[in-house]
């Protein structure tokens, strides 16, 4: 079967052959960006996507999360090797029950226009992150604090969240019960605090650079869309002396071939990602700039269960599911060692053994087999083709694996596929609302290392639940494991919960990632982490001076 589907997809195979025959030369310019005082130093980093937004609580997506954790400092932060460490909080303790958690801030911690951060505004920030008038995709993140719920669900004045500020400089926060993962989902944007008067003040614009007041390392600075986000150094950072950059530029760039051509330019000094026909040229040639990281997250087909054709229908979403070699996708398509995903949960999650599909040990032959007798009893065959809109959001490496997928659905099923291909913002917006998406392409990035990250993106509260995927069992079973202390019975519940969504299949997961980067080698202090979470502040740029890096070309015969 692997033969009859290299034959049905000699286009894609012929176009990654093309690519890879490119001239051998790999230039690279090696020269950072100094500014005229001679210091100054300046990371400039590919970032995907323009932000959609740079409000710590509302915004959803990986770009826009890399500079607000250069702009903003939860109570704790990360250390570059991914471990919790003190953020806001220079230190805390946990109650015997383990719901009561009391945190002492530092008191030499400022907002970049000088003045001191408070209990005061960590309290502001989570009562405006669960807050129903804000908006927040993410505010279920912070679900085991008390009547967080409720106020999600606007029963309850946000004034009531378990939150409080005790004095100045010390914060309580009360949870429901005890919650093993609370200290990591501390380090997410949702609940980082924010200076209350300029967001009164500014309350639509309260992020551009002529009124953001952040307290992490960096401050804004300029703000060009679709050019770029400049962030200088905070002299008001508590820690400014151990911060390695002092400027950061983001650069918005979908197109990961033009990103890869800036970076050779000199342009840029970190991508986003690296063009798959480009991999094994990249690895040959410049290995010392290349990173590949495991990245706690996972590829997946998100399926609109509130209308057709998938309402009501587990037995179509499975089929197309079971028709998705993911084998070939790896080793073909994505090549960066990804992994197939047959669970919803990365095997990487700590202390967590993921369910696995049930046809993830099946023959190839028999998983099809299956897939073409769903399909048809769930109504659709050579007389009645299921017709699809599949949805991605614009880039190369998204279009190219939904053709792929497409081509895997019509092959196998006689599925007809239209692809549309929609910019950042338009995408997130109809993947939310649910009023014209059938199929959408996505990714889900881990925000802390628990399975609770991922398995609560398809409770049927969560604001990021594109899919509209509402089951009674699985939100018990994931509530019952948010109040369960750490061990096997929470280790059960949530296998429990995986186990059901797989039946249902409202997600297809198609692999999970690795994070594949260039990184230009006088950029030092990068360590790679599993969750992908970098802080240009421990970065630093050391110049010696040279033009150009030393490599052997590629040969002829090298693809």
């Amino acid at each position: 079967m692997r033969i009859l589907f290299k034959i049905c997809l000699p286009v894609w195979l012929l176009a990654l052959a093309a690519a890879c025959s490119a001239p051998d030369d790999f230039p690279v310019k090696v020269e950072p960006e100094i500014l005229d005082d001679g210091a100054t130093t300046v990371l400039r980093r590919g970032n995907g996507a323009e932000p959609e937004t740079l409000d710590p609580h509302r915004a959803q997506s990986v770009g826009a999360s890399n500079i607000l954790r250069d702009l903003y400092e939860g109570l704790i932060s990360k250390a570059p090797d991914g471990e919790l460490e003190p953020g806001g909080a220079e230190s805390w303790t946990i109650s015997d029950d383990r719901r009561v958690y009391t945190f002492k801030l530092r008191q030499n911690a400022l907002w970049s226009n000088g003045e001191p951060v408070t209990a005061r505004d960590y309290v502001y920030g989570l009562r405006r992150s669960v807050d129903p008038l804000t908006g927040s995709a993410y505010a279920q993140i912070l679900a085991p604090v008390v009547n967080a719920g409720d106020i999600i669900a606007g029963d309850k004045d946000p004034q009531s969240l378990g939150v409080e500020a005790v004095d100045d400089y010390t914060l309580r926060i009360t949870l429901n019960q005890p919650t093993p993962y609370f200290l990591g989902l501390l380090t997410h944007s949702s609940t980082y605090p924010l200076y209350e008067p300029v967001v009164q003040a500014h309350p639509s614009n309260f992020t551009q650079p002529a009124h953001a007041v952040t307290n992490g390392a960096y401050r804004m600075s300029e703000w060009v869309v679709a050019s770029h986000i400049r962030v200088v150094r905070n002299p008001s950072y508590w820690d400014d002396l151990n911060t390695g950059v002092d400027q950061v530029v983001y650069l918005p760039i979908t197109d990961v071939a033009s990103e890869l051509k800036r970076y050779q330019a000199g342009e840029l000094d970190w991508t986003a990602a690296v063009p798959v026909p480009q991999l094994d040229r990249v690895r040959y040639q410049v290995p010392d700039q290349l990173q590949t990281v495991p990245w706690l997250g996972v590829y997946y087909y998100g399926l609109n269960v509130t209308r057709p054709p998938f309402r009501d229908s587990p037995k179509l979403r499975r089929a197309l599911s079971m028709a998705i070699d993911r084998e070939i996708i790896c080793e073909r398509i994505t090549r960066g060692g990804e992994t197939p995903a047959y669970s919803w949960v990365p095997p990487a999650v700590s202390d967590y053994e993921p369910p696995q599909a049930d046809y993830a040990g099946w023959a190839r032959e028999r998983r099809l087999d299956q897939a073409r007798t769903l399909y048809r009893e769930a109504g659709y065959g050579p007389d009645n083709p299921l017709t699809l809109e599949l949805r991605y959001n614009t880039s190369e490496s998204h279009k190219k694996l939904a053709s792929v997928v497409a081509n895997m659905w019509r092959v196998n099923l006689g599925v007809k596929v239209t692809l549309i291909n929609e910019e950042w913002k338009v995408f997130l917006q109809n993947v939310r609302q649910r009023q014209v998406t059938q199929v959408y392409r996505a990714g889900w990035i881990g925000d802390y290392d628990d399975p609770q990250t991922f398995l609560s993106l398809l409770h049927s509260d969560f604001g990021l639940n594109g899919t509209g995927f509402s089951n009674d069992r699985y939100d018990e079973l994931l509530d019952t494991a948010a109040r369960t202390p750490a061990g096997e019975k929470r280790r059960a519940l949530m296998q429990q919960a995986e186990a059901l969504l797989l039946e249902a299949q409202p997600v297809i997961p198609v692999y999970f990632y690795t994070s594949k980067t260039l990184l230009k080698p006088y950029v030092k202090g990068f360590v790679g982490n599993p969750m992908g979470h970098y802080y240009s502040k421990d970065l630093s740029i050391e110049w010696g001076g040279r033009d150009e890096l030393p490599g052997a070309e590629l040969p002829d015969d090298a693809s």
